[in-house]
């Protein structure tokens, strides 16, 4: 997918991600680790915070994504599988640690052949 179809105005926006991954809003502020107001209140969708995690999933998914053949395949894998190296840990939950810089190095570093 493109980040466009994640975006609306020059920001990522909750629904619009929801929409692909065929999820609720709030359901995507809790992948993020966010709370459900900083997907639903205006203010707090434009915050640097909330853009910052949004960003993040939706980077991480397009990554993923030609590896698994669509979107919401890929965002179960962020949500729900374990990566080696990272003490059983899902890329969802490095990413609400902030380490979402670590997961992009390491789906680098797989598609490079290093993890097999």
């Amino acid at each position: 997918m493109t980040l466009a179809q994640y975006a609306e105005n020059g920001l990522f926006a909750p629904g619009r991600i929801a929409m692909v991954l065929r999820t609720t809003r709030e359901e995507v502020a809790q992948t993020a680790g966010l709370g459900r107001d900083a997907v639903q209140r205006k203010d707090r969708v434009a915050s640097d915070k909330t853009q910052r995690r949004l960003r993040e999933i939706v980077e991480i998914i397009n990554k993923v994504e030609p590896r698994f053949g669509s979107p919401l395949i890929a965002y179960a894998w962020f949500r729900s599988e374990p990566l080696s190296g990272f003490s059983g840990q899902t890329a969802m939950q490095l990413v609400r640690e902030g380490r979402a810089g670590e997961v992009l190095s390491y789906i680098d570093a797989v598609d490079a052949g290093v993890h097999a």
